[in-house]
C-alpha cells in the first residue's frame, strides 16, 4: 500500500507508512557498535551559526524554495527552523524524532515562531515512519551512528523519497560507539539497501563531513541485504 504525502500541522504524527507486514526480524543486525542515544543538542545554536553549518548543508544541498524536506532526529529544532525559512511558504518541513520530550519543546517552538510549514512527527528506533513518494531531502545529521537498525531503517526510509530525492548526512569519521561513523562503513550500508553516494566532502566547518545518497532504481528484499563487515572496512 502507498501512503498519501503528509497533511502539514503542528501536531505529533504517528502513523505507519512503508514497509508494513514486514517483520524486523528479517533483516541484519550490524556488524559493528552501536552508539548510546546521546544529548539532541549537538552543541548551542550561537556556536553552529557562527560556524555556517545550517548555511553550509542547506547550500551543498541545493534546498530551494518550495521543497518538501524531513528533519529525521529533530531534537529541538536547529534544523528544522532553518529548513522551514529557506523552503519558504510554499515548501513543507517534516521534524521527526524518537524523543517524546524532544518533541514537545519543538512543538512549541514550531507554534511560538509560528512556522505553519512545519509538521511533526514520531517515529522509532527501526522505522522513521515517513509517508511514501514525499520528500526532496531527508536530512539525518549527527544521528546515524545511533540507529539501532540502520539496515531496517534505511530500507523503510526508501521509499519516502521522491523521483529526484535525496538523503543528506552529517557525522563524524571515529568509531560508531564514540558517536560517529567511517564514511567507507556508511556508505557500504547505504548501499546494501539501495542507495548510492553522489557527493561527498570534508567539512570541518561542519565538525565532520557531508555525504549525499540517492536512491537506486531497486530496493533489495530484506532477506537479500547483506551487513557491511566494519573490520574488512577499516583494513581496506
Amino acid at each position: 500500500m502507498r501512503c498519501t504525502p503528509f497533511a502539514l500541522t503542528v501536531a505529533v504524527l504517528l502513523s505507519a507508512c512503508s514497509g508494513e507486514g514486514v517483520s524486523n526480524s528479517t533483516f541484519p543486525e550490524p556488524d559493528r557498535p552501536v552508539s548510546e542515544a546521546g544529548s539532541n543538542q549537538f552543541s548551542t545554536e550561537t556556536q553552529r551559526d557562527s560556524r555556517g553549518e545550517a548555511q553550509t548543508v542547506m547550500d551543498l544541498a541545493e534546498i530551494r524554495p518550495g521543497m518538501t524536506v524531513a528533519d529525521i532526529g529533530a531534537g529541538n529544532g536547529y534544523y528544522t527552523v532553518r529548513l522551514a525559512e529557506r523552503v519558504g511558504s510554499e515548501g513543507r518541513v517534516l521534524a521527526q524524532d524518537i524523543d517524546e520530550q524532544a518533541l514537545g519543546r519543538l512543538a512549541r517552538r514550531v507554534e511560538r515562531y509560528r512556522l505553519d510549514n512545519v509538521s511533526i512527527r514520531s517515529g522509532e528506533f527501526s522505522d522513521p515512519k515517513l509517508p511514501d513518494n514525499s520528500f526532496d531531502r531527508i536530512f539525518m545529521v549527527h544521528m546515524y551512528h545511533e540507529i539501532e537498525q540502520p539496515y531496517e531503517f534505511l530500507w523503510r526510509m526508501w521509499p519516502a523519497l521522491r523521483a529526484e530525492g535525496q538523503v543528506i548526512v552529517v557525522d563524524i569519521d571515529r568509531p560508531t560507539d564514540a558517536h560517529g561513523i567511517d564514511p567507507l562503513l556508511l556508505s557500504c550500508e547505504f548501499s546494501r539497501v539501495g542507495y548510492e553516494l553522489v557527493a561527498f566532502k570534508d567539512a570541518p566547518e561542519l565538525s565532520g563531513y557531508y555525504a549525499q545518497f540517492k536512491a537506486t532504481a531497486n530496493r533489495p528484499e530484506p532477506g537479500e541485504i547483506k551487513p557491511c563487515r566494519s573490520d574488512s572496512i577499516a583494513q581496506g
